[in-house]
């Protein structure tokens, strides 16, 4: 039996950047892209504020020289996805695409997670096209334009008052009658100026020639007062919550009660002794591209030590 000392699961800046750490200690890791090779960022256009790259780059090339410089100093990256795991046993077993089982001393998860949207065709078509799920991410290019935010809790609230120090002008859309988030951001976002809240709105598509132009919504839906409310914007961002993805792993791994694997104290350990993580799959507070890279480094460096600690 072949046992792999660091296995690697995910291929987002957390999983390359764990690879290229856990490679240079010659830990020999193997790494699995699962369905998205590169992550989330292989579906964002333009990166201005990840480190090194003053003129910018899109988001495919970047995950593209991450993933180069992982084969350049020697990990194994395969393509398929890990669809089971058994974390009870040592070394740890890992069943890809399943079919496949490989066994490995320590395990770095770095599945990312995956933002919510709202189900229409539109999103897909007008992706990376002015519709974001990253105003963080994204929100500079809209600089004193027009754009809407999805959502009513804090999450969205904090999305809206970002975007409004930006754009022009920032809508709200609410389905509900009222705004979920806590007190504080309510009042912060109904007395700032240059955001409009647009309360009982369902978006039911958006409209442009190439890029967006607009959202079409249905205003108290299903009731007597039920219209139709076209606005002109630039911008679209969702901001109605991620879902990690650990479904494979909540049999053994500790998560909390949005499903993000909870670390021990100030490192990236789980739960599990030996199983690490990195990146937005364990941090549902910054989920930038530069902070999950700094996890994985800190995952293979703690992996790396953790082999060494037990002779491994």
């Amino acid at each position: 039996m072949e046992i792999s000392k660091c296995l690697i699961i995910g291929a987002g800046p957390a999983g390359y950047t764990a690879a290229i750490y856990a490679s240079r200690a010659n830990l020999s890791p193997i790494l699995f892209e699962g369905t998205q090779p590169g992550g989330q960022l292989t579906i964002t256009t333009d990166i201005e504020n990840f480190p090194g790259h003053p003129d910018g780059i899109t988001g495919p090339a970047l995950m593209a020289d991450i993933r180069k410089q992982a084969l350049r100093f020697g990990a194994d990256i395969k393509s398929g996805t890990v669809t089971a795991v058994d974390f009870s046993k040592r070394p740890f077993e890992v069943t890809v695409n399943g079919a496949d089982t490989y066994y490995a001393h320590t395990v770095i998860i770095a599945t990312g997670a995956s933002a919510r949207y709202l189900g229409l065709a539109d999103e897909q078509k007008y992706m990376g096209l002015g519709v974001s799920a990253c105003a963080t991410c994204d929100g500079f290019f809209y600089r004193k334009r027009t754009v809407a935010v999805v959502g009513g809790g804090d999450s969205a609230c904090e999305e809206a008052l970002y975007l409004s120090n930006i754009a022009k002008k920032v809508y709200l859309i609410v389905r509900k009658p009222a705004l979920r988030a806590s007190k504080v951001m309510q009042e912060r976002v109904l007395n700032k100026e240059n955001i409009e809240v647009l309360f009982n709105c369902n978006t039911v598509g958006l409209f442009g020639e190439e890029v967006v132009e607009g959202a079409k919504l249905v205003e108290n839906k299903g009731t007597a007062n039920e219209r139709i409310l076209d606005i002109a914007i630039d911008g679209f961002f969702l901001a109605i919550g991620h879902n990690p993805n650990t479904e494979v792993f909540k049999d053994y791994i500790t998560l909390d009660k949005d499903g993000y694997i909870v670390l021990q104290g100030n490192t990236s350990a789980t739960n599990v002794e030996g199983v690490f993580a990195a990146g937005d799959v364990a941090d549902p507070r910054y989920r930038q591209a530069i902070s999950a890279a700094g996890m994985g480094c800190r995952a293979a460096l703690d992996a790396e030590a953790y082999l060494r600690d037990n002779d491994l």
